[in-house]
């Protein structure tokens, strides 16, 4: 079997057979198929697109490159949900420890930054301590000791999707949704998972801007997870507007925990409650969402969720108490973006949102950027709500005085008042598989 042969068959929109889609990522990743190669692939895949059977085998064979986790002497059901990512989306921070604290553990492998999206490790790594490379050994015991953990990606899983996401990259073909699909469920199904809940983000900003493509992808990975024997359930929500008020990383993990003290923006509470009632529907421990809404709310109102949070926390070496104290949040500079006329809040540019926070340093523009975990933006007006001039629209906090005027110009441009109120977009707009 010859790659260039593979090339071609799919360059021809031929279906590919098992063997050479096995033969393509096995020989890729152990380096017998040059980069030239699978960027011609790549882009074959890309443009003549793939059926559902050869992203299901895409996805066993690049799993097949690396280990998979084995937590069957975990009594408890193993479920993990994925964000395809947003701008303000710090839901893994309340939902991991929420959804351990009512019976289920969430081994949560997870990443970084991503062009205008935040990272959960990021954010995570704004806790002083707080250690996200453990070892598969440190992981496990996490999770039988306190029944959640949220890790970055280890060495030894799926070396095939560090190999090809960074090609994929190189070669504008990030935005193939069959390529997608199979580079998000190969990691996922690698984790042991019992089940598994997808949040694909749809809306300006979004990967998915488009419906039709959020509801595509979301269909391919709960097709996927069914081919492989696992109950997976995907809401496709909206990302019009950033979740939440915070933006940043220390400030969306402040935000985290007053979710989990049941003083969270309503958003994020809510997107937190239902995602974690699907993933306790997931993992058999509740028969239906109603009875899963039931449970995890308990444990919000309780303060069962937040004891699990803190518990997690110290586990991974962070202490959770320096999250309240005045000092996380501290930076030189903070300017507040105004109204400049009365009205109605109608419309986010959230991509740009996103860049701008970036740009203050909360995200990277190359690989090898360091984070500023303080900095960020506070939203402090939602879609819909009535618009007075003077009104604060952003509350920007940053360390460098030149970063902050680079993030205002684009701030300011970012939204729009009009005289008409328009309707607000739902938070879900659909639920796939449940």
């Amino acid at each position: 079997m010859r790659a260039i042969d593979i090339i071609k068959h799919k360059r021809d929109g031929q279906p590919l057979t098992e063997d050479e889609m096995r033969f393509f990522v096995k020989e890729y990743t152990s380096g017998n198929i040059p980069d030239y190669q699978a960027a011609a692939f790549l882009m074959a895949c890309f443009l003549k697109g793939m059926n559902t059977n050869e992203v299901h085998i895409m996805t066993k064979s690049m799993m097949e490159t690396g280990e998979i986790f084995d937590f069957s002497d975990i009594d408890a059901p193993k479920v993990d949900k994925h964000s395809t990512g947003g701008v303000g989306d710090k839901i893994s921070l309340p939902l991991a420890p929420l959804v351990a604290s009512c019976g289920i553990t969430v081994p949560m492998i997870s990443g970084r930054a991503l062009g205008h999206t935040g990272g959960t490790l990021d954010k995570l790594e704004s806790i002083k301590g707080y250690k996200t490379d453990f070892s598969p050994s440190e992981f496990k015991r996490t999770l039988m000791d306190v029944g959640a953990s949220i890790i970055g990606q280890t060495r030894n899983i799926v070396p095939a999707d560090k190999k090809l996401y960074a090609l994929r990259d190189a070669t504008a073909t990030v935005e193939s949704i069959p390529l997608i699909a199979a580079s998000i469920m190969s990691k996922k199904m690698s984790e042991g998972l019992d089940g598994l809940v997808l949040d694909v983000k749809t809306g300006s900003g979004a990967f998915m801007r488009e419906y039709e493509d959020a509801q595509s992808l979301a269909n391919l990975m709960v097709s996927i997870g069914k081919e492989m024997g696992k109950r997976v359930i995907a809401l496709i929500t909206d990302m019009n507007q950033p979740l939440g008020r915070a933006v940043g990383n220390a400030l969306e993990v402040r935000e985290s925990v007053n979710v989990l003290m049941g003083k969270g923006p309503e958003d994020v509470t809510e997107l937190t409650l239902t995602l974690g009632a699907y993933m306790l529907v997931a993992g058999g421990r509740v028969k239906n969402y109603d009875e899963g809404r039931k449970l995890i709310d308990k444990a919000l109102t309780n303060g069962d969720g937040l004891a699990k949070w803190n518990e997690m926390v110290k586990m991974h070496g962070g202490d959770p108490d320096v999250i309240m104290e005045e000092g996380f949040l501290d930076v030189k500079f903070k300017h507040n973006i105004t109204a400049n006329k009365n009205g109605y809040l109608t419309n986010f540019n959230t991509y740009d949102i996103g860049v701008a926070v970036s740009l203050l340093g909360a995200g990277r523009a190359k690989k090898e950027d360091k984070i500023d975990h303080k900095v960020g933006i506070y939203v402090n007006k939602k879609i819909g709500d009535s618009i007075d001039k003077g009104d604060i629209i952003f509350e920007i906090r940053a360390n460098n005085d030149e970063k902050m005027h680079e993030a205002r110009s684009i701030l300011e441009k970012s939204f729009v008042i009009s005289s008409q109120k328009q309707d607000v977009p739902p938070l879900i707009h659909k639920i796939i598989g449940a």
